[in-house]
């Protein structure tokens, strides 16, 4: 290695005596001026062509005397690389947010106002209660085989002709109408147009010899909607008509700025403290706060007296839900999970998989539960770049995961229940990176950066999600 060494610093020596008795010494520092212009020609970027942009005709940019490069391309069309930003974002402190979270893995939907109407549809209520009580001799007369009746529930509506009926409370009778058989059934003949339904029994009571009575029903029992039962004849039945709720949520703009001066860019430091950090951190901060207004926001338009300009506030998710469970921290046990799971996974046709985001004060419960084979902690399970703990359960199954933001918003021994599959997030602008010449414009010798995004979260199917509330901390 030293003897090559050697070897080349001789060759070396040659050329340039070489040089000197050819060209002289004059001649040579020309050619070395030349060669560094051309090596550091521009704005200081070390580059090997002395390619640039030129105006076209029509007010076109073209790229002359070399190739297409990307400092040339910010230069000449600054929109037109995409910026990693979006791709980065999903990956900074998912944990930390993640309703935020959720929303960009599901994917956003582009809205072209920033106040986004949209429609939200419910399923049809499947049980009512008996209004007044009925007595089982108070028959409207026979029609055929059977003896008619007409019951007056708090929800006649949602019951239709050829419609069935359950009445867990009340026994139903064997074909003699004597010994009892399971639960009481009930077929509508009829809708009444002064209120009630006509009703007669598939499994009814023998009453003075009589078969076929609707039996009496008390005040308050539950009548729970089931199946249509048709005749070999019927084409049609009655009509099914479901008119989704118009629904409003404003898009709120959030932005954040970083910015660093030219001499702190250039100073020695001590560790590797980038631009890039500066630029991470401020993005995690501007997601924390996105976070707590998607989750606790108020929506409102409100005016910026010193701007002169309409402000708009999202409304957050808390108070779209339709559906509430309360419990008592006194009285936290495997029973009240099971509770909060029914509630969670009943009633709302939804799915069989949720996810449970909690303040500390109600995972902290959670995680002094001993549990057993009705319901289990099972192992973390990783969706949408969030590591959850499985809570499962014979009606469904959550994935639980901690949330500072409940604690720093007053909810401390709260939670909130989220269907994923229905949850969605309009985006008026996408989150997007710019870059700000504060330098060329006179206002500050420094590299500015600053993202934005005017987006919001809305409930598509209220019924399926739930607050969870500590009772003594109110709504």
């Amino acid at each position: 290695m030293k003897q090559l060494k050697q070897q080349i610093l001789e060759l070396f020596n040659k050329a340039t005596q070489w040089l000197l008795n050819k060209y002289g010494i004059y001649t040579i520092i020309a050619m070395a001026a030349v060669i560094l212009w051309w090596i550091i020609a521009g704005d200081g970027d070390v580059t090997m062509a002395s390619a640039m942009i030129i105006g076209g005709t029509a007010g076109g940019k073209h790229v002359v005397d070399g190739p297409l490069t990307t400092s040339l391309s910010n230069e000449g069309s600054p929109e037109l690389l995409r910026n990693e930003i979006d791709e980065r974002i999903v990956k900074i402190r998912p944990m930390s947010t993640p309703i935020d979270q959720l929303s960009r893995y599901a994917g956003a939907r582009s809205c072209g106002s920033m106040v986004v109407d949209y429609y939200s549809v419910d399923t049809k209520p499947t049980e009512t209660t008996l209004k007044a009580e009925y007595d089982e001799e108070a028959s409207d007369g026979k029609s055929g085989n059977f003896y008619t009746a007409t019951i007056y529930t708090d929800n006649d509506d949602i019951f239709e002709p050829s419609e069935t009926i359950l009445v867990p409370e009340v026994n139903g009778y064997d074909k003699d109408g004597v010994n009892y058989k399971g639960s009481l059934v009930l077929y509508v003949l009829a809708k009444k147009v002064g209120g009630g339904i006509s009703v007669i029994a598939a499994n009814g009571k023998a009453v003075s010899g009589e078969l076929n009575f609707v039996p009496s029903m008390s005040r308050g029992v539950k009548l729970i909607r089931m199946g249509r039962a048709a005749s070999e004849l019927d084409v049609q039945t009655a009509q099914f008509e479901a008119l989704p709720t118009k629904m409003q949520n404003n898009c709120q703009i959030f932005k954040a700025q970083v910015e660093q001066s030219t001499f702190q860019k250039i100073a020695n430091k001590e560790v590797g403290w980038s631009f890039s950090d500066q630029e991470e951190v401020a993005i995690i901060d501007m997601r924390l706060g996105m976070e707590k207004s998607f989750l606790f926001g108020s929506q409102a338009r409100l005016y910026d007296v010193n701007k002169h300009e309409e402000i708009l506030l999202t409304g957050g998710i808390w108070d779209q839900a339709k559906k509430q469970f309360e419990y008592s921290k006194d009285n936290f046990d495997a029973n009240t999970i099971i509770d909060l799971c029914r509630d969670a996974f009943t009633a709302n046709a939804g799915s069989n998989r949720k996810i449970l985001i909690g303040g500390t004060g109600l995972i902290e419960r959670l995680n002094k539960l001993e549990y057993n084979k009705v319901i289990t902690a099972t192992d973390t399970v990783t969706k949408w770049g969030i590591d959850f703990t499985e809570l499962r359960s014979k009606f469904g199954s959550l994935y639980v995961l901690h949330s500072e933001v409940f604690d720093q918003c007053g909810h401390y021994d709260d939670g909130f229940v989220v269907d994923p599959e229905y949850i969605t997030k309009y985006c008026h602008v996408p989150f997007r990176a710019e870059k700000l010449d504060l330098r060329k414009s006179g206002v500050r010798n420094t590299d500015a950066i600053v993202v934005t995004e005017a987006s919001c979260v809305v409930l598509r199917y209220p019924q399926a999600h739930m607050r969870v509330i500590e009772k003594s901390t109110g709504a």
